[in-house]
């Protein structure tokens, strides 16, 4: 006789969001070279504070996939690395927001702090609570970690259009750059 596990039913699921998670990842590297090019000014500060929060959010949901996708024999195993995880994330994103308050190259405005800062957080203690609960309420828990994931992967996508936007932004709107001087002082 075969017990089938809750988490069968959320399979493909979560090969779905894992596999987009994992592209996203590869494209937000793209992002980043985008910014180092364009953005010559700008210091670490601003990709700790916007850049990399976004590729751990895609880490996030490829993990949460992974986890909810290995063959657990019992919800107890993936619930106990799901709170880690939570716990985690809600630090980080506290750790985040720290750095992007002593940042000075960006002023955020209200959709940077809800995108940014107040969904992730949001996401990751809603991780918490529902993997807490996967043992006692596994239905309402998947569901609720599915919904995290979901979120996740949202607010990656859109922190990461609103890095490619602002750089395009940015762009048109600076005056071109004059060309260095070569090695005796004068143009190309």
């Amino acid at each position: 006789m075969h017990v089938t596990s809750p988490l069968d039913a959320w399979e493909a699921f979560y090969v779905i969001i894992g596999s987009s998670a994992a592209a996203l990842t590869g494209l937000q590297f793209v992002v980043i070279a985008l910014v180092a090019e364009a953005r010559k000014r700008s210091t670490t500060s601003e990709i700790d504070a916007f850049g990399t929060p976004t590729v751990v959010h895609f880490c996030a949901v490829l993990l949460i996939s992974a986890n909810l996708s290995a063959p657990w024999s019992a919800l107890h195993g993936a619930g106990l690395l799901l709170v880690a995880c939570g716990l985690a994330g809600v630090g980080y994103v506290l750790l985040v927001t720290r750095r992007a308050k002593r940042q000075t190259g960006y002023r955020m405005v209200f959709e940077d702090w809800l995108w940014h800062f107040v969904l992730p957080f949001l996401a990751y203690a809603a991780l918490l609570v529902a993997a807490a609960a996967i043992t006692s309420h596994p239905r309402d828990a998947l569901f609720g970690i599915g919904a995290v994931a979901l979120l996740l992967l949202f607010v990656g996508i859109h922190n990461a259009w609103d890095s490619v936007t602002y750089v395009a932004v940015d762009r048109l709107h600076r005056p071109p750059e004059e060309p260095e001087p070569g090695p005796s002082g004068g143009g190309p």
